[in-house]
């Protein structure tokens, strides 16, 4: 059922307007005239006055935002240290293994473009095509405007792709979370997940209202004692995990994950943003990886921005999960249907996928090498698997800030993460590898990186 607000009080009015209108109609039933329309004004002007009294100005004032202003510190002491803004930067043409950035080239290693299929002729020739036969936009929700054929020719490669019935697209990888999530459960319903989830899913359960509860990272085990322990107070149960953590370049023993949510009868959600063409032999994700079958996992969401070249994103599952969301789902129902030029680079992009494993099996290579030598230099890399994430752990954020510039200088390009997209004590440089790295830029960045760590 969709959540909607309730009309409030007098024909959907609520407050000083319902007032108003009660004391216009008994003046008319007493006989007063109604009083002119400046002294209604100056009435009005007088009421917002005194209602306004005493409320700071930081309540109405963005620089005054809390969040805003924490914002500013770790700003403001990086300009201190004489630490660049190593965010923003603005690239020009397509960034894969390589991009310029203000005219000079760099080896880049902060693009989501794991198989190099961004800036692929095929499928940039695919979004042209499919702009000249839909144009640049759906216009609307697939509800209202109706389908493309692009849009369900994009979904049914997608579950086949899952080895699952059905699939659903939408125009944010983000929003797909969020709206799933958000309408499907609800506050008698309990939703378990990873520490180290996106926040895309932290926020669907946020929206969902439903109780929300969190085990320590890839740790099955403690997820079993805590369902033991409290199933029985919730409805639904939702288990939430990635197929390729983003931050740490690791991944779940999901046959485990499988095995607990039957056995408590729950659901499970595995967003594979990262794992899509990542993981697997033939990137079939961490369903190849573990040999399962696509009914052993309730809800298969992705992302089309990474591996796929596109944007937007999709869940994959039993159909009628699928046709519940296309009909009831607000991120779908009252949003635009996504693109065909979008649909058409993602369909291509997958088509690829599948005709070309050793796009796969080189970037995979790629993260094997750079793993390696990285711990041979005594390089943090945390629990990474070495695929298409690595992290170098650098702990304090200033510090992960200068080592970027440093590496920049370099003409390296990767990105710090700090706090708070991870605590203080984890901030890092993220790599993201590419199929297209070669050997000489893999070994050049992790020897560049020894270097300005003092490693």
């Amino acid at each position: 059922m969709i959540k909607e607000k309730s009309p409030g009080g007098l024909f959907g009015l609520s407050g000083q307007a319902k007032d108003d209108l009660i004391k216009r109609f008994l003046n008319r039933k007493a006989g007063q005239a109604n009083p002119p329309e400046a002294e209604v004004d100056q009435a009005a002007a007088l009421r917002a006055r005194s209602s306004a009294k005493g409320i700071p100005d930081a309540f109405c004032r963005f620089d005054r935002f809390p969040g805003y202003e924490k914002l500013l510190v770790p700003q403001a002491a990086a300009r201190r240290m004489g630490i660049d803004n190593p965010f923003f930067k603005v690239h020009d043409g397509v960034a894969g293994a390589t991009s310029q950035i203000e005219g000079r080239p760099y080896i880049n290693f902060s693009s989501y473009n794991y198989l190099a299929l961004n800036g692929h002729p095929r499928v940039s020739k695919a979004a042209r095509d499919a702009i000249d036969r839909w144009g640049t936009s759906a216009s609307a929700s697939r509800l209202v405007s109706g389908e493309r054929a692009i849009q369900r020719d994009l979904e049914a490669a997608l579950a086949d792709y899952h080895d699952v019935e059905d699939c659903i697209a939408f125009v944010s990888g983000h929003a797909t979370n969020v709206t799933t999530i958000g309408y499907l459960f609800g506050p008698k319903d309990l939703v378990v997940h990873d520490a180290l989830v996106h926040n895309s899913i932290l926020q669907g359960i946020q929206l969902s209202g439903a109780q929300r509860r969190v085990f320590p990272h890839n740790d099955w085990q403690s997820l079993d004692q805590l369902l033991s322990e409290i199933r029985g107070r919730f409805e639904r149960v939702l288990i939430a995990v990635e197929g390729l953590y983003s931050m740490d370049g690791d991944f779940p023993d999901l046959p485990r994950f499988i095995e607990i949510k039957s056995r408590h009868k729950a659901f499970l959600l595995v967003d594979e943003a990262h794992s899509l063409g990542v993981l697997g032999a033939r990137g079939g994700g961490i369903r190849e990886h573990f040999n399962l079958q696509g009914r052993d996992v309730d809800i298969w969401m992705g992302t089309l921005s990474k591996t796929l070249a596109s944007s937007g994103g999709y869940i994959a599952g039993e159909r009628a999960l699928v046709e519940h969301l296309k009909y009831a789902a607000p991120g779908f129902l009252y949003s635009v249907g996504i693109a065909p030029p979008v649909a058409a680079a993602a369909l291509e992009a997958l088509r690829i996928l599948k005709a070309e494993p050793e796009r796969v099996s080189r970037l995979q290579a790629r993260g094997r090498l750079f793993l390696e030598h990285a711990r041979a230099r005594g390089l943090n890399v945390g629990t990474s698997a070495g695929y298409s994430v690595i992290p170098a752990i650098i702990k304090n954020s200033l510090k992960a800030a200068k080592y970027s510039n440093a590496l920049f200088q370099r003409g390296i390009n990767v990105q710090p993460i700090t706090y708070p997209a991870v605590e203080e004590g984890a901030a890092r440089l993220r790599f993201f590898l590419s199929s297209s790295h070669t050997d000489e830029q893999i070994l050049a960045a992790v020897s560049a990186l020894a270097e300005v760590t003092g490693r």
